[in-house]
């Protein structure tokens, strides 16, 4: 079984609150995660068509079944269970009793939002961090391959191939789910809408352009967005919001958090193909910020990842906040650092110099260190860094 680092934040809160969630997209490892790190605890799946019939006709009955409490697996597909647990908790309240699953944020946000408001504590669970990931360790996997190969758990733990994975998955989970939330009925709109957002994968989004590319409207385009975004399949990166007198760049960056699924969707096969792509550039940008994001979901913290762009071309293609100042990053997906990527690092501190830290240079190499003035940073030292984001 893969160690997920998240397994501490889950102990944290589960000393504090009554009730603690995993939210997340399907196949992150939810499940598994919840019964590693409570292995004391009773499961009960609620997509057990047996388990939610009993639960819907005689719910004091059910939950008398767990004195000591439970996890509850897709606990969306009861929404009353969240007022139940609501009086439960009140009455007598256990801290870490309940621990709840669900793979569509929306379903059960929307539950314990109105139910356990201050009760239930909150964490978002995306694919294997490249701490996680065995063969990123062992030095036994290389960057593009692993680029295609994503980072969602089952394809390291079972002898998957990675494309009818992520067939299956696409076509299965993503399609399904959106599909069932939205009620989509024309699906080769969607299915273009998907591979039409990973072309867009680490560029500004344009709604409008991407509306009128899928041949759909302005507003049906922003509801599968938001509801992509909901999914955990993208995440919109915003500008960073301070002016510093200057001009900005108001739209967000669109990346997809794992790069298999991105790559599957742009018809990348293989990591020969990859290496020589034109997108392997924007599939690395959305490495590096996945990464950036999973390691503050897995502390518990909300994202506060930035880039920064102005009207006259200044850019810094990552900024986060550290102390009283800001660390701006610059990406490179080349595996040799040139006279050109140091430019880069030093140009990314100058929309705000007094308020940076030295720059970090990021890059598909494997060396780190020091020059001139700026932090390069390999790949495979990318999740120690990512962990400074969150500290």
């Amino acid at each position: 079984m893969l160690n997920r680092t998240m397994t501490s934040t889950l102990h944290r809160l589960a000393k504090v609150f009554s009730v603690v969630a995993i939210t997340g997209p399907r196949q992150s490892g939810k499940t598994t995660l919840a019964k590693s790190a409570f292995p004391e605890k009773v499961y009960v799946n609620l997509e057990n068509p047996a388990e939610r019939s009993f639960a819907e006709e005689d719910p004091k009955g059910f939950l008398d079944r767990f004195p000591d409490g439970a996890i509850f697996d897709e606990a969306q597909r009861w929404p009353d269970l969240f007022s139940y647990l609501q009086c439960i908790v009140d009455e007598n309240p256990v801290f870490g009793k309940y621990i709840l699953t669900g793979s569509q944020q929306f379903g059960l946000l929307a539950g314990t939002g109105q139910s356990l408001a201050g009760r239930i504590g909150m964490t978002q669970l995306l694919p294997l961090t490249l701490e996680e990931i065995p063969a990123v360790q062992e030095k036994t996997i290389s960057l593009d391959k692993l680029m295609i190969q994503g980072s969602y758990p089952a394809i390291y733990s079972r002898d998957l191939s990675p494309n009818e994975w992520f067939s299956s998955y696409v076509a299965t989970y993503i399609e399904r789910d959106v599909r069932q939330v939205l009620k989509i009925h024309d699906l080769s709109a969607f299915q273009r809408f998907l591979r039409l957002c990973a072309g867009r994968n680490g560029q500004l989004l344009n709604l409008s352009a991407l509306a009128g590319e899928t041949g759909i409207s302005h507003s049906t385009a922003g509801s599968w967005l938001s509801v992509l975004e909901s999914s955990y399949i993208i995440h919109l990166l915003h500008p960073y919001h301070k002016n510093f007198g200057k001009r900005l760049v108001k739209a967000p960056k669109l990346y997809f958090l794992d790069t298999g699924v991105a790559s599957w969707l742009l018809g990348i096969r293989s990591a020969d193909l990859l290496a020589l792509h034109p997108f392997r550039g924007a599939l690395f940008e959305s490495l590096v910020v996945s990464e950036f994001t999973k390691s503050l979901f897995n502390k518990g913290l909300r994202t506060k990842l930035f880039f920064w762009r102005d009207n006259n071309g200044l850019e810094t293609d990552l900024v986060f906040e550290s102390g009283t100042k800001l660390q701006p990053i610059a990406i490179k997906s080349g595996s040799t650092v040139t006279s050109d990527y140091i430019k880069a690092g030093l140009k990314s501190i100058r929309f705000a110099p007094e308020e940076t830290l030295d720059p970090w240079l990021i890059y598909g190499g494997e060396e780190s260190y020091t020059r001139s003035g700026v932090n390069v940073i390999g790949w495979r030292d990318l999740a120690h860094k990512a962990d400074c984001s969150a500290g």
